[in-house]
Formats: structure tokens, C-alpha cells, sequence
């Protein structure tokens, strides 16, 4: 298996552009690059973080990123490494999230893992430091 962090890899061109898309939190962008039944999920399954868990297809995206931008209001995104082979692309984000409903914040690094097939996101699993989002959502 190869792998390269080159940024010239049509794969990790289309994680830059959906990256600044959540900047923007531009959704309709982000589903244009998703097949139809995609797989997304965070791995972790926290009760009081509407995110977590798995979302199946385009028209599940919607719940993962309104109850993300509902819950954190994201202060930091700043992806920091890239790495991809022939059908996937590994990426470590900075990330610094604010709680709406408490006020705390967290700093922690994201581990995404994005799988391709045609040229579209087939499978999304992003891991973050769940201990992290449990202190700064329990009341």
C-alpha cells in the first residue's frame, strides 16, 4: 500500500473543499461530494451529542451537521496532516469547540477517515476525544 500527503491527489483536493465548506457551513456543497448512501459516522456515541453515531445517506447529513452546529460553535478547525492511498485519505485536525448550552470549550485533535469510490465519499469515521466533549456538554 502507498501512501502520499501529496495535496495534488484528487482525493485530498475534495477533503480541502469539504473542509472549507463546513467552514462556510455550506451542507449543499459537502452532499456534492458524497454518494448517494453514504456511510458517515463518529465513532463515539455520547447521548447528549446529536452528532455521534451513524447517519446513512445523503439525506442523514443534515441531522449530523445541524446537531453539530446546534450543539459546539467551532472556534478552531485546522487540519494539520494528510495522508491517502488508492482508496482512502487520513486526516488529523486541530479542533476547539465551544458548548452553546455551557460555555466551556475543548481543544483536541480529530482523527478523520474518509473512503472514496468513484470519486465521491463513500464512508466517513471521525474520532475525537469523547472525554473532552462529555466535560464541556454535561451541565
Amino acid at each position: 500500500m502507498t501512501t502520499t500527503a501529496d495535496a495534488t491527489d484528487p482525493k485530498i483536493a475534495t477533503i480541502h473543499t469539504v473542509y472549507a465548506a463546513f467552514g462556510r457551513g455550506d451542507l449543499t456543497e459537502i452532499l456534492e461530494h458524497v454518494t448517494d448512501d453514504v456511510d458517515w459516522a463518529a465513532e463515539s456515541t455520547l447521548p447528549n451529542a446529536p452528532w455521534h453515531g451513524p447517519h446513512h445517506g445523503k439525506e442523514e447529513l443534515p441531522a449530523f451537521f445541524g446537531g453539530l452546529a446546534e450543539t459546539l460553535e467551532t472556534l478552531e478547525f485546522t487540519p494539520l496532516a494528510f495522508t491517502s492511498n488508492e482508496t482512502d485519505v487520513m486526516v488529523v485536525v486541530r479542533y476547539v469547540v465551544r458548548s452553546r448550552s455551557t460555555g466551556r470549550t475543548a481543544t483536541m485533535n480529530l482523527h478523520h477517515w474518509w473512503r472514496f469510490r468513484d470519486g465521491l465519499i463513500s464512508r466517513y469515521r471521525g474520532a475525537e476525544d469523547s472525554a473532552a466533549t462529555a466535560a464541556i456538554l454535561v451541565p
